[in-house]
């Protein structure tokens, strides 16, 4: 009977020592929302990303100059020869430029944890390959998420991540047809 109460008061002192992780418990608790928050855990990136940007610019300067010079003398009755020198200068500039761009990118991407900062914020990365009749496309993302924006099914909003990083890549036959052949390159670097 001693001894039952011995191994008891161990039992109760070993689980004193050792006790539960309340995170753990709430990532399987099934009355909380499962939210990723440690190394390796994955989260969804719902991206929405939507750019346009626009420049325009123009230049337009000017200068003329005019000299002239006319001069004639009479000696008496006799009149002199007259001489004219004129001399006139004109610089004309006139410039203009124009340049627009814009961009809309819509996709979901699964990323997983890559650390955690000493605040709880997640540093996140993700990439996403699609390949369809040989055309490549890569989306890489990555940057840092609050906690408090990861929405209770596990997802964030695009522009919700600080410091991001995304990229798109394509590769293929109509990404191969929209660069320069050799031969213009070449003219392009001589010329």
């Amino acid at each position: 009977m001693k001894s039952l109460k011995i191994i008891s008061a161990l039992f109760v002192m070993a689980i004193s020592l050792y006790g539960q992780d309340l995170r753990q418990s709430a990532y399987y608790s099934l009355f909380s929302d499962q939210k990723a928050n440690r190394l390796g855990d994955a989260i969804t990136i719902i991206v929405m990303e939507s750019t346009s940007a626009s420049n325009n610019a123009q230049t337009s300067a000017g200068r003329k100059s005019d000299i002239s010079l006319n001069a004639s003398a009479n000696m008496g009755q006799t009149a002199a020869k007259t001489a004219d020198l004129g001399l006139k200068t004109g610089n004309d500039f006139s410039g203009q430029g124009s340049t627009q761009t814009a961009g809309d990118i819509r996709t979901k991407i699964s990323a997983t944890v890559d650390s955690v900062l000493a605040n709880g914020n997640l540093i996140i990365k993700g990439s996403k390959k699609i390949i369809i009749n040989g055309e490549e496309q890569t989306v890489r993302i990555k940057g840092v998420v609050r906690t408090s924006d990861i929405n209770p099914d596990n997802s964030v909003l695009s522009y919700n991540i600080s410091d991001a990083e995304i990229t798109f890549d394509g590769a293929g036959i109509i990404q191969n047809a929209q660069k320069p052949g050799l031969l213009t390159k070449i003219f392009h670097w001589l010329f």
